[in-house]
């Protein structure tokens, strides 16, 4: 411990982004799903994404010059003992980025797709330590956690008190959605495309995003009808193309059942269903998705084709189509308060054709950011609370 840092209590309201804290022996654990719901997770994939941080950040009140947090955080890899790029914990005032700490990483989820083991290869914890900050005056932080571990937080120190900021009349946006909507392939947590909305439109981010498994679950459908928020916005499909894990006959009434379950707890809050953005291999081919054979780098492409969408599986051309025509009917019937969100608008053909694809499937840093600031502009712009 630094000596002139004090120790300071995180309290559970300094928590944004979790739907549950879980104290431990040692500190405390931000979750985005309650403890009911993750034992209903159906794999050890999920497991470990579902736990990583995504939108989880601490809002903080402070003049302190130098912030430390101590932390013991989780990442998946491949193996106990292959090199990892650090973690980084990041500041921001307002929208502004004020500070990054790297942070090494600590312990490891083992688990590839061909060995989906799920076991955990203990690391040391570490300390995410912020200095330079303060002029003596009292300013509003939040410090968000890496949007790719799973962290569990020990101890919180600074030179100047600490408090919690109190809650805004801001936008509470909950957003579900996938790998995408996760950050899979962003630099850094305020990269990712929700945190460049929400940072842009002054919202309160929850991010519901489980990379791999926005596969319309039911206890993801329960925890969002549980969850406070003043708009929803429903990413789905291109987990469930890319995992070939429905066919048309079951996506239309496993999304219509999604919207109903959120809607028990949401009578009357804006959901905005957002379909897929561009994907070349899976847009009118079928899924599932596979690594290409004949590229070592990682470069996706689609294991079924156009015949395979005739006979019933899905593309994204399919699940864009079905899912404006939901939204259609729900509005036609009532539900004046659901919208719907062509994903091409946010990034389509042309823009691939410019930006394209790194593994022609996941938004680089340079396309994260250009949809975070594309829905900041046409949706979460609507739905500001004055």
């Amino acid at each position: 411990m630094t000596n002139s840092l004090r120790p300071m209590t995180i309290e559970h309201d300094m928590i944004r982004g979790a739907v549950e804290i879980e104290a431990t022996e040692r500190g405390l654990i931000p979750h985005r799903l309650p403890r009911w719901a993750r034992r209903q997770i159906p794999d050890r994939f999920m497991i470990q994404t579902s736990a990583e941080s995504a939108g989880v950040r601490l809002a903080i009140r402070t003049a302190a010059d130098a912030i430390e947090l101590d932390v013991q955080a989780r990442r998946i890899a491949a193996d106990a003992d292959s090199p990892l790029p650090p973690s980084a914990y990041e500041l921001t005032e307002g929208a502004e980025l004020v500070a990054t700490a790297t942070v090494p990483i600590g312990s490891r989820y083992l688990f590839t797709f061909e060995r989906p083991d799920g076991e955990i290869a203990p690391g040391p914890d570490a300390t995410a330590r912020f200095a330079g900050l303060g002029t003596g005056t009292e300013r509003d932080l939040e410090l968000w956690l890496p949007y790719y571990d799973a962290v569990e937080l020990l101890e919180l120190r600074a030179d100047a008190p600490i408090t919690t900021i109190p809650e805004s009349r801001a936008l509470r946006w909950l957003h579900h959605g996938s790998s995408i909507s996760h950050g899979y392939r962003a630099d850094t947590t305020t990269g990712t495309w929700p945190a460049v909305a929400a940072l842009r439109a002054g919202a309160h981010l929850t991010n519901l995003a489980f990379s791999g498994n926005a596969m319309l679950d039911p206890f993801t459908a329960r925890t969002i009808r549980d969850a406070p928020a003043d708009l929803i916005t429903l990413k789905t499909g291109i987990n469930i193309v890319c995992g070939d894990a429905m066919r048309l006959r079951a996506f239309l009434p496993a999304l219509d059942g999604f919207v109903d379950t959120v809607r028990d707890g949401h009578p009357d809050t804006p959901i905005v269903l957002v379909s897929p953005i561009w994907c070349q291999p899976v847009e009118a081919s079928a899924g599932p998705t596979m690594q290409d054979p004949d590229r070592a780098e990682e470069w996706s492409i689609a294991a079924g084709n156009e015949d395979d969408v005739a006979a019933g599986k899905l593309s994204l051309q399919v699940v864009r189509a079905a899912t404006a025509s939901i939204a259609d009917r729900r509005r036609a019937d009532g539900d004046h308060r659901l919208h719907y969100l062509d994903g091409l608008s946010l990034y389509g053909e042309s823009d691939a054709a410019a930006m394209p694809l790194p593994d022609n499937l996941h938004p680089g840093p340079d396309v994260q950011r250009l949809i975070g600031e594309r829905f900041a502009d046409r949706v979460l712009a609507d739905f500001a609370i004055s």
